[in-house]
């Protein structure tokens, strides 16, 4: 099945067809990701790298909750980066149309995804579904080519990163691993749980961002 996560209405229809024809997931891994080197929106108004990176998951996942509910115990995985340790939420600024910067909304959005991550890991205790963040590494893909100026770097550097095969491993370790069964809340790199960044554990970020979420994808 196709999407395309810069739109929301594709992302609910990516979710409208899979209830259709399935009635049970099992396992959910959120691994999209854009840099992009001068602002862009989307069809519906919001800032791209944020809504491709961290919306489009998070209202997806929301969408298909309750077949993971249904399918436990079951597992979501948010494909994070180590970038989110230079990330801050700027709420007052969520869609940086006062300041935007390549760098800075990439790492805002990875955040996101693990403050998300961190929120409903709560929100799900008991019911046995887990979601857990992971960072894949520097991967060589054409992440990057869109970054502007940050993207020439990128492409220099490809050569030394990870091939996507060795990149895919901390996912699919947190997705598939006997070890990690229960486990929720976590970040992993290099296939160990590990401790995500200061920001990322703070309460009031998350739920703020949780309901701010729910009303930018419409499922307030």
């Amino acid at each position: 099945m196709l999407a395309d996560l810069a739109s929301l209405q594709s992302v609910r229809k990516l979710a409208s067809d899979f209830r259709a024809n399935h009635e049970h997931l099992h396992l959910l891994v959120n691994n999209a990701g854009v840099i992009i080197g001068n602002r862009r929106t989307t069809v519906d108004g919001l800032e791209e790298t944020f809504v491709v990176n961290y919306l489009s998951h998070f209202m997806l996942t929301n969408l298909l909750l309750d077949l993971l509910k249904r399918s436990a115990p079951s597992r979501i995985v948010n494909v994070t980066s180590a970038a989110h340790f230079s990330g801050t939420m700027d709420f007052e600024d969520l869609q940086e149309e006062r300041r935007y910067g390549a760098s800075k909304s990439y790492a805002q959005s990875k955040l996101a995804q693990v403050l998300f991550a961190h929120e409903l890991a709560k929100r799900l205790e008991g019911t046995g579904v887990s979601v857990n963040s992971a960072h894949p590494g520097a991967v060589r893909t054409h992440w990057g080519d869109e970054g502007g100026l940050l993207g020439i770097g990128v492409r220099m550097a490809r050569p030394f990163m990870a091939s996507p095969e060795k990149g895919a491993r901390t996912p699919l370790y947190v997705a598939t691993s006997p070890e990690v069964e229960g486990v929720s809340g976590k970040y992993f790199s290099n296939m160990k749980e590990t401790r995500s960044s200061k920001e990322s554990y703070d309460d009031g970020d998350a739920k703020r961002l949780w309901d701010l979420s729910l009303k930018l994808s419409g499922l307030e």
